[in-house]
């Protein structure tokens, strides 16, 4: 990543470069945006919009032969990588990822051909190991097609998080631990979130399933709070390895957001720094 970084930040012509290889190459093209996210953090919209051009070259071919999702990505990491550049808040700028999960989930929508194929690969699944009886039915299928756009929302964070650490591991070595250690969504913040979260488990003016997007802030937060107590405590960075090898079970999502959610209030990482 830092050999990437350096070639791209060498000049115009080796970035360009760099997007336009990254582009075509499948699951490789993630990097894509990161490399005009780094232009952009580092240089300005003025010639990220130029890297953004030839970018947007290799994804429109991916637009032709019928999937939009790398423009999406490109388009809101880009405009992510802008965001934070110019408010220099992460609290804000994980708000604003919900509109790339959101714009993910209404195209699966719309064309929906490629969540067809993901739920006839579930059906063969389930009716091979012993459960025919399982349905997907419309509540099942809206509730992945949010999940879907959840993941990413998920990989569009860590992708301008990659590209920020890449700034700072050139320019400012140690900046982006210290920014991630500090990430803390505010009260008034978490309130919003809450209340957002109520009216979705009512079904009022959002569906239910947006939960999904709404706890994305919330998970980082708690996630970086869980870093800087790790940091700040001089503890074995095993304890982290186990953090994450649990991370996957929902109970100890579900306390990662209660932890966030409790650091708006109490903020835990002032308190350990006083004491």
């Amino acid at each position: 990543m830092r050999g990437l970084a350096e070639f791209v930040m060498k000049g115009r012509r080796q970035a360009i470069m760099a997007v336009l290889l990254l582009g075509l190459i499948p699951l490789i093209n993630l990097f894509n945006p990161v490399v005009v996210g780094l232009v952009m953090l580092r240089k300005g919209w003025k010639e990220a919009a130029i890297v953004l051009s030839w970018a947007l070259l290799p994804v429109l071919a991916w637009a032709v032969a019928g999937d939009i999702v790398p423009i999406i990505m490109l388009l809101g990491i880009s405009g992510l990588s802008l965001l934070l550049r110019e408010s220099e808040s992460w609290e804000f700028t994980l708000l604003a990822a919900t509109l790339i999960g959101v714009s993910v989930e209404f195209y699966l929508k719309l064309q929906p051909a490629m969540l067809d194929l993901i739920l006839e690969q579930m059906e063969l699944y389930l009716s091979t190991n012993g459960l025919q009886d399982v349905q997907i039915d419309a509540q099942l299928r809206e509730t992945l097609t949010s999940f879907i756009g959840a993941v990413y929302m998920f990989l569009a964070i860590v992708s301008l998080m990659a590209a920020r650490w890449m700034q700072a591991a050139l320019f400012n070595p140690g900046g982006f631990q210290k920014e991630f250690h500090d990430l803390r969504v505010e009260q008034k913040v978490a309130l919003l979130i809450l209340g957002l979260m109520v009216l979705a488990n009512m079904g009022v003016l959002i569906p239910q399933t947006w939960i999904l997007y709404l706890v994305m802030p919330l998970i980082f937060s708690g996630v970086a709070l869980i870093h800087s107590v790790v940091k700040m405590k001089n503890l074995s960075s095993m304890w982290l390895v186990v953090f994450y090898a649990l991370f996957m079970l929902p109970l100890i999502v579900q306390m990662v957001v209660l932890l966030a959610l409790l650091d708006s209030w109490y903020d835990f990482r002032a308190r350990l720094s006083s004491t």
